[in-house]
């Protein structure tokens, strides 16, 4: 199968389709090597194979994805990979996608930004019953990542994701509206995130923060076209990246992260759940992304005695604990703490729409004195007049990879 890599309208290079498996078998003449994505090549001469098959393979919908086995059965692929291929690769996260060979398609015709696409893809994905005789997989449901069940869906003319939670608490949707509700009062940028009930299971929803004339790059990318010297750390050689492209508020960007994540307890951090943002038309770095992606915090999968205790919580994306990692925070001037006083009442109407046969009485506790526990704790930090942040590249994550939900 032939096809040109397209960014918008911009011929980037002619690629061959492997039929059974839907790899990249053979990268024919490149059009535009600036256009290529970030972090698929190794010099400034060509394109890598195998490193464009990676960023091929990661647009695809994980293996592990909870429910995807019975759903490929359904829509009769052997590989998540073949279903990108069915949708032109196209993208609610980015502007790439694979036009056949003497195709006149154009990207204004196809994109999913202005055209309406079908909802069969995620019916499935989502459990629901379909006749696979007419299933179109025209579908940005086909380059979704992540290993929970997520679809996207329009709603009211706005491009939305839902997102579903893992068992057995399904607690992520609601963490994820907890985590909007504390970067509201902290005033951090992000995107919002609330919680609906779908057949009396939870989902979070979440407008794009894409555009058509933008897309995310996310840190994995952009680690993956600098490689990192080996007496940098991650947190440092990413500063200096993006400070290299541009972005000269990096540091108090990446402190509201990590406050945020410390509050929260969150174990998902890895470095594709965070980026930048930049023109798909101009190649110019526009500035950090929103925070996104919170779900996975706040003990989501431990039984409730169990959920702050310190020694079974991952960190991620920098060093291996969050109290290592808080230490990389330059100034926690930002921070307004009366705005986080009082906040109990609106984190347990959040919890209140939760089943309670799922998350008990006992547990939506846990979970607000562990929020306020962590707060007074960055407050007392707060107040140390000798606080200087310290960088130990000895407690850098030695493995950063996604949580699978397993």
């Amino acid at each position: 199968m032939n096809y040109t890599l397209m960014h918008k309208n911009i011929k980037v290079a002619d690629l061959s389709l492997d039929e059974e498996t839907g790899s990249i078998v053979k990268i024919g003449e490149i059009y535009n090597f600036a256009h290529l994505p970030i972090g698929t090549t190794k010099d400034d001469l060509s394109a890598d194979r195998a490193l464009l098959n990676k960023w091929w393979t990661d647009r695809s919908i994980p293996a592990s994805r909870s429910g995807v086995r019975d759903a490929l059965e359904i829509l009769r692929v052997s590989t998540p990979k073949l279903l990108l291929a069915k949708c032109y690769g196209l993208s609610l996260s980015d502007q790439y996608w694979v036009k056949p060979i003497n195709s006149d398609l154009e990207w204004e015709l196809v994109n999913f930004f202005d055209n309406d696409f079908s909802e069969d893809v995620g019916d499935i994905l989502f459990g629901k019953t379909k006749d696979s005789e007419n299933i179109s997989l025209n579908s940005p449901d086909n380059t979704s990542d992540g290993c929970l069940k997520k679809r996207w869906k329009i709603i009211n003319q706005k491009r939305c994701l839902l997102k579903a939670g893992s068992l057995p608490y399904e607690q992520q949707p609601f963490n994820e509206a907890i985590a909007s509700l504390i970067m509201d009062k902290l005033n951090v940028d992000h995107v919002n995130y609330s919680v609906i009930v779908d057949d009396e299971k939870p989902y979070s929803v979440c407008e794009d923060f894409i555009s058509k004339d933008t897309e995310l790059v996310t840190a994995w990318k952009i680690l993956q076209r600098y490689p990192k010297p080996n007496h940098l750390s991650v947190y440092q050689h990413y500063i200096n990246c993006c400070k290299s492209l541009g972005i000269n508020d990096i540091v108090d960007k990446i402190n509201q992260m990590i406050v945020v994540d410390f509050i929260i307890s969150n174990e998902d951090r890895h470095l594709n759940n965070f980026g930048l943002v930049r023109n798909a038309n101009t190649l110019e770095w526009i500035g950090v992304a929103p925070i996104f992606d919170s779900g996975s915090s706040l003990g989501y999968d431990k039984v409730t005695p169990n959920m702050d205790k310190q020694s079974l919580i991952v960190c991620k994306p920098f060093k291996k604990t969050h109290f290592e990692q808080l230490r990389l925070v330059t100034s926690f001037d930002w921070i307004d703490f009366d705005a986080l006083k009082n906040i109990d009442n609106e984190i347990l109407g959040i919890l209140n729409d939760a089943d309670e046969n799922l998350i008990d009485d006992a547990r939506k506790q846990k979970i607000i004195s562990s929020i306020n526990q962590r707060i007074e704790y960055i407050h007392n930090l707060a107040m140390e007049k000798t606080w200087q942040a310290n960088d130990d590249i000895n407690e850098d994550v030695e493995n950063d990879i996604a949580e699978d939900y397993t």
